[in-house]
């Protein structure tokens, strides 16, 4: 057949057509999100870190899920009931495949409760496993867990039990652990998603596993993207660079909103900014005026952390460092968590009464000190940071203001080198034992409790409270415990809670949905193709 120029230059025409049809469908199944922050490890036990495990979600499973209201919901435990009052039964769920191919059974769920003391870093993920005492496998789809005591919050605290392959995993230590994550090697988990690669600072890189056990995945490949300036991630998305951003800055949203390229979605979060206050003799950012050494810590006196409490105007926060995207809290947890104390005040503020706290605890001239704080982690964190520092400034206190990256900060505030800090903290499985057994019970290693509570705070009366708390089996009991725990962390301030943190998405209108969660996780499973 002789084909004639005319002839050619139609079927080449028609092949560009076919070929740009393919690479049109081949993206509209790419998901670019823009992050602020992303991973520290491909190892889930690594850290307890929000981003860390965000990312994570996507590769590993968890015995029991965290639902977008933080409802439990079954993940790779189909069931899970208390056999004896320091025994849960956890049923498995059958046919599920790891990445390799391999079958996941109760051997990879011991095999992974028992790794986290060994491999866990800056951040210990051992809260989520503290009160674990034995695991016993029944068949390979049922295992025992035998707990310290009764633990009526082990399923809640499975949330962030990531489960990793026993086969691909085995044999790792803390020095090696990341080296052999980061490579994927053994980056081999059950999730909707599988690990391709990861560039530190920049970008993680999946694809969608096909064999996984639950709904099938409308996206191919999901690139995260590392973005932590908020203007360059707001550039990329307004070029169509990425499909959705997270943390859109609270001072671009309304702008964002008016563009008819995109859309936005916001809601009110768990995390809570609250500010850490060193208890100790002596503390290592605290000095005279001057610069000369002060013969006592003066944020051991009440008095001194009253005054601090008052001079920090909740609601100025939110509505101008914040942009309204935010909330005045009283406490450390929010008012939806269980253990919430519904009786405490607002916390308001008061210049002169602190002024005058200060001159009786015999600092009429204030001291000099050091507030530090992340500038790249959560949604405001670096001007509600800023802000507080100038605030302490009103009544009389010399205060530098350290905004660090997370990554620089978390390591320094797990060494105790700060002397006021903030940070966010979500209490991301529904109740405030969470986050009491954590921040403010007494550090104790050989209870397992008191992990991020490295500023020497003790109370008895709170700890055993917080104690009691958590082996209680009543419900109603139970929030009794936690609620006076909270009036008590309220009267002695130990941690400052400041503001609870909004949170924005803003994204591509005609490529994506999301359904926020109120944990700020931004998860693929939870986007999906916007309707045509």
């Amino acid at each position: 057949m002789t084909r004639t120029p005319t002839k050619i230059a139609r079927i080449a025409a028609l092949a560009l057509l076919l070929g740009a049809s393919v690479s049109t469908a081949a993206l509209a199944q790419n998901l670019t999100i823009g992050v602020r922050a992303g991973p520290d490890s491909m190892d889930p036990h690594f850290t307890a870190t929000g981003t860390h495990a965000e990312a994570l979600k996507h590769v590993f499973d968890t015995l029991t899920w965290s639902g977008d209201k933080l409802q439990i919901e079954p993940r790779l435990a189909t069931s899970w009931k208390a056999i004896a009052p320091d025994t849960w039964e956890f049923k498995l769920r059958s046919g599920v495949k790891f990445h390799d191919g391999s079958d996941f059974t109760a051997e990879d769920v011991k095999f992974s409760i028992e790794r986290i003391p060994v491999v866990a870093g800056p951040n210990p993920t051992t809260i989520y496993v503290r009160r674990v005492k034995e695991v016993k496998i029944i068949d390979p789809l049922t295992v025992h867990i035998v707990t310290d005591g009764p633990a009526p919050n082990l399923p809640n605290d499975f949330i962030r039990l990531f489960i990793v392959s026993a086969k691909a995993a085995a044999g790792l230590t803390k020095d090696n652990a990341n080296e052999a994550f980061n490579s994927g090697k053994a980056a081999i988990g059950t999730g909707p998603y599988k690990f391709v690669s990861w560039t530190p600072k920049d970008q993680l890189v999946l694809d969608r596993f096909d064999g996984y056990w639950g709904p099938k995945e409308p996206w191919a490949k999901v690139v995260r993207k590392e973005l932590p300036n908020d203007a360059a991630r707001v550039a990329q998305l307004k070029a169509g660079q990425v499909d959705i951003i997270v943390r859109a800055p609270s001072s671009d949203v309304a702008t964002l909103k008016r563009d008819p390229k995109l859309t936005v979605a916001t809601i009110d979060t768990v995390y809570v900014f609250n500010m850490e206050i060193d208890m100790r003799d002596k503390s290592p950012q605290v000095s005279a005026k001057d610069g000369s050494p002060l013969p006592k810590n003066p944020l051991q006196d009440p008095k001194v952390r009253e005054a601090i409490d008052l001079a920090i105007d909740r609601p100025a926060l939110v509505e101008i460092a914040m942009e309204g995207l935010g909330a005045p809290v009283n406490q450390l947890v929010t008012a939806s968590i269980a253990g919430f104390n519904k009786s405490l005040p607002p916390l308001k503020v008061d210049i002169a009464k602190a002024k005058k706290l200060l001159e009786e605890a015999g600092y009429p001239n204030g001291f000099k000190t050091t507030f530090s704080f992340t500038n790249d982690r959560l949604p405001g964190d670096r001007q509600v940071g800023t802000s507080v520092a100038q605030m302490l400034a009103r009544i009389g206190l010399d205060v530098t203001a350290n905004a660090q990256t997370a990554a620089v900060f978390f390591p320094a505030r797990t060494r105790a080198e700060y002397s006021l800090a903030m940070s966010g903290w979500g209490t991301l499985t529904g109740e405030a034992n969470y986050t009491l057994s954590s921040v403010v019970h007494s550090n104790e290693p050989a209870k397992k409790l008191g992990a991020f509570n490295v500023l020497g705070y003790k109370n008895p009366a709170l700890d055993k409270l917080i104690e009691d708390a958590a082996v209680e089996l009543d419900e109603t009991k139970r929030n009794d415990f936690l609620s006076q725990a909270n009036a008590i962390v309220a009267k002695d301030r130990p941690r400052l809670p400041i503001v609870a943190v909004g949170s924005a998405w803003a994204m591509q209108k005609d490529k994506v949905t999301i359904a926020p969660r109120v944990d700020e996780d931004t998860l693929a499973m939870d986007i999906k193709p916007a309707k045509k």
